[in-house]
């Protein structure tokens, strides 16, 4: 409850360079909506589909059940249900929306963009709308756009949303990938700042030499889909998890570091660290790289597992909705994700 007595606004005492980065122009978050399926998969019911245990999969991940989207669930169905309540709790009618976008690595087709399908079932019918392909990074690429957007003046109200189904293109015979993974959407709208609060910087980088590290190689046109892409079970997510790993430790503090330095703050005096909640390993090794304590770092992944572009945002909210990030708080976004990409962005909470 700490945080939520707060008032918006640099805290007292804090150097001057953070005040002069929070009167440019802006934009905030006014609005976050989640949805998760219903379906629990609990590790104890992964021993009955592979040789593993719920002691390996804690041990190797933190994670202990994800959630699974029926077969008739889409990725645009949990992007609606996540967009509708951000758009409810921001108080903004989707006809009043200027863009959406959508970050996802599991379209409900190839084209057109979900984010097109998104609008329609919204209703917002003035509001552009795109996909953003960035992998588990999408959700925090996407929030950069639609800043940029809102800074130039060019839109006003944006909806961003962050939704991915893995289990659709999960292997449930790889040991190595199906414990990993589960489905979710979380949306914001993102408007002008007030001044007070909102996005301080962003750093976005990519790394195109892994781009076979995390992968799903059939179904575009270098492999289009037939019977040997299918028989070779080529459709489904291949990962080399050793090198993601150690990829995954280098790049998250070294993205929190440079993003803190970009808004004229220190990575100690952030409140709290919103990282992609791919394994807890990797968000443990980032905060001793870091020298900062875990509690200082928002984990879900125990309840959700991977759920990639959704995993930022699900946070994003679980940590407001809990009381863990309150007005005046200064919070960093961190992602990293196949391609290989990577994205971190430091805000105000307000």
């Amino acid at each position: 409850m700490r945080a939520l007595q707060r008032t918006a606004g640099p805290k007292p005492g804090k150097d001057l360079a953070l005040t002069r980065v929070s009167l440019r122009p802006s934009s905030r978050i006014v609005g976050l909506g989640r949805a998760v399926p219903e379906r629990v998969l609990r590790n104890a019911d992964l021993e009955a589909l592979v040789d593993t245990s719920d002691e390996w999969i804690v041990a190797r991940t933190g994670i202990q059940e994800r959630r699974i989207a029926r077969d008739d669930q889409a990725t645009s169905d949990l992007a609606l249900e996540a967009a509708r309540e951000a758009l409810r709790s921001a108080s903004v009618a989707p006809e009043d929306l200027d863009l959406i976008l959508v970050g996802t690595a599991t379209p409900d087709m190839i084209f057109p963009a979900t984010a097109c399908i998104l609008q329609d079932r919204l209703g917002a019918r003035t509001a552009g709308a795109a996909d953003v392909s960035a992998a588990c990074s999408s959700f925090v690429y996407a929030l950069a756009m639609a800043h940029a957007q809102v800074v130039a003046g060019l839109v006003t109200r944006v909806l961003v949303v962050g939704a991915d189904t893995l289990s659709k293109i999960v292997n449930w015979q790889d040991r190595a990938t199906c414990v990993l993974f589960g489905d979710a959407a979380g949306a914001a709208v993102v408007v002008p700042s007030d001044g007070r609060s909102g996005m301080l910087s962003f750093r976005l980088g990519a790394d195109g030499s892994g781009h076979d590290l995390i992968a799903q190689r059939a179904g575009g046109s270098r492999l289009p889909a037939s019977h040997r892409t299918v028989e070779e079970g080529l459709h489904y997510i291949e990962m080399n998890g050793r090198e993601v790993f150690k990829f995954a430790v280098r790049t998250i503090p070294r993205a929190i570091e440079e993003v803190c330095e970009q808004a004229g703050v220190r990575v100690e005096d952030v409140d709290l660290f919103i990282p992609h909640q791919a394994n807890i390993r990797i968000i443990q090794a980032a905060a001793e790289r870091l020298g900062q304590p875990m509690e200082k770092f928002f984990v879900n992944v125990g309840r959700y597992g991977n759920t990639s572009a959704a995993s930022v945002p699900v946070a994003l909210y679980e940590a407001v909705a809990g009381g863990r990030l309150g007005a005046g708080d200064l919070a960093v976004l961190v992602a990293f994700g196949g391609g290989l990409t990577w994205a971190a962005c430091a805000l105000r909470w307000g």
